[in-house]
């Protein structure tokens, strides 16, 4: 089979001077062992193979240039941009608007900024779990609000506990499952619901994009992870944002339908367009300086083999890249 696909990449690629086949043998069948990649028939291969050698280009272009981050292949490379969009249902993230309390806690920029740390990394500090991966369900939204769960029971009991997304995707009748939801409206519906179970009882089961039926049985909800309330954090504002994440993580919702996304694969994000049309929500856990620029640490939920070993950097300005300074929020246990 290998045999017969080399020898339909190299005709195939006859004419392309962006792809050789050594380079083919190198890459690409290294990404299709390491993903399981399986396609139905030549002509799909094909289609990948181009798909892959022209995101290869790119990824070793931009390289080359003088930028703060790097890009990189990972389980998207043989993916198109909009196919990209599809497998990680960007969109998930589906805020009614951007503040469903709008006469709730505010979170607001301290009056003396001397308090606000230099730094703060809530991973190193032991206060966030293990990178997860969505698959292909607009569960974004679930993740992020799990995330901010679990970080803020550590701080206040002690414990990292990982906590179960399914049960949300699932059960959680205000949001739409894997077609998309809101983090303010999961943590409400947690409160109602007397908590969450963990991860282990209730595991998580909507990789492949079914929502799936909400179990009833074979499950204890842990009551101390239910939040009495949730806190908007002041829009637009970098330091509201720093010293809120100085207390615990905070779920926030960005705009991921980009290229340096899809390849993302290290450094501070910087110098992109990258727009407030909110389309995916992820877990700010810190932020710090990297020669000379000023960075939030944001926990994503598409696996280890994206970006920083599933997190990514992106550049803290009032500029707010990516829509970073929108629509945070965090629980309050």
């Amino acid at each position: 089979m290998r045999t017969a696909l080399l020898a339909t990449a190299a005709s195939a690629v006859a004419a392309s001077n962006s792809f050789d086949r050594q380079v083919y043998e190198r890459e690409f069948f290294e990404h299709m062992n390491k993903f399981n990649l399986q396609f139905k028939d030549g002509e799909e291969f094909v289609r990948r193979l181009q798909v892959f050698s022209d995101n290869y280009d790119m990824i070793q272009e931009h390289n080359k240039g003088q930028h703060t981050f790097t890009l990189g292949l990972n389980q998207f490379s043989h993916l198109t941009l909009a196919e990209f969009h599809d497998a990680v249902h960007l969109g998930g993230v589906r805020p009614p608007n951007l503040r469903r309390n709008p006469s709730g806690p505010v979170h607001t920029a301290p009056a003396n900024l001397s308090e606000i740390p230099a730094a703060i990394d809530h991973v190193a500090n032991g206060a966030v779990t293990d990178v997860k991966n969505q698959g292909s369900c607009g569960s974004c939204w679930a993740f992020s609000t799990v995330g901010a769960l679990e970080s803020a029971y550590y701080l206040k009991y002690g414990k990292l506990l990982v906590f179960s997304e399914q049960e949300l995707v699932s059960c959680d009748n205000v949001d739409l499952g894997c077609n998309g939801g809101w983090m303010d409206d999961a943590f409400t519906w947690v409160k109602g619901n007397g908590g969450l179970t963990t991860a282990d009882q209730y595991p998580y089961s909507s990789a492949s994009g079914t929502t799936g039926t909400c179990k009833t049985s074979g499950y204890t909800n842990i009551p101390e992870v239910a939040p009495q309330s949730f806190t908007d954090v002041a829009a637009g504002s970098v330091d509201a944002l720093a010293s809120a994440l100085a207390k615990q993580p905070v779920s926030i919702a960005i705009q991921a339908n980009q290229l340096a996304f899809q390849s993302y694969s290290g450094g501070v994000l910087s110098g992109v367009r990258c727009g407030q049309r909110l389309d995916h929500g992820v877990l700010a856990v810190g932020y710090g300086t990297d020669n000379g620029i000023d960075y939030w640490k944001v926990k994503n939920s598409w696996g280890t083999s994206w970006g920083e070993g599933g997190y990514i950097r992106i550049e803290k300005s009032s500029a707010d890249l990516c829509g970073v300074l929108d629509a945070a929020s965090y629980p309050n246990l």
